[in-house]
């Protein structure tokens, strides 16, 4: 049982654990936000189209022979408030998304002017060195023909 517990804790205590716990934290937050943003500001403005705040009332009925006469009462409000809510949400996490893209691209995009910058630098370096070793190679090579003798330079 001492195990069991050991490894829960390291499962709960692991980083996507908690990432994912943060996320479902901030998700009941965004959705009690979207809710009112649909409910007190979005559906008033509707209801100058509709002719009412209220949608989740709204039904449809059929009349229905099997059920002894009486109508069958659908209620579509709840369903176009639930996906009025849910549109919402998406579209609210959609541009979030989008921002944080776009944090991350130019976010991205300086670390890659930097890696350019040094990577020039280092080019520069880089060709400096080689220059140099080129000089060395040239002055050790003239360098070696002078100290010759004569007699191996024409034996040859």
């Amino acid at each position: 049982m001492k195990k069991f517990f050991e490894e829960f804790k390291e499962f709960a205590v692991r980083g996507n654990v908690m990432e994912l716990a943060v996320a479902v934290i901030i998700g009941g937050a965004i959705n009690q936000i979207v809710t009112s943003l649909v409910k007190d500001i979005l559906m008033p403005v509707l209801s100058i189209f509709i002719g009412r705040v209220d949608i989740k009332s709204l039904t449809f009925d059929i009349p229905s022979r099997l059920t002894g006469g009486q109508a069958i009462t659908i209620g579509y409000g709840s369903f176009l408030q639930t996906v009025i809510n849910f549109l919402t949400i998406a579209l609210c996490i959609f541009i979030i998304i989008k921002a944080l893209k776009k944090l991350q691209s130019l976010s991205f995009l300086k670390k890659q002017e930097e890696e350019e910058e040094e990577k020039e630098e280092k080019l520069k370096t880089e060709d400096l060195l080689a220059e140099i070793r080129d000089l060395l190679k040239e002055q050790a090579a003239s360098k070696e023909k002078s100290d010759l003798p004569d007699k191996l330079d024409d034996e040859h």
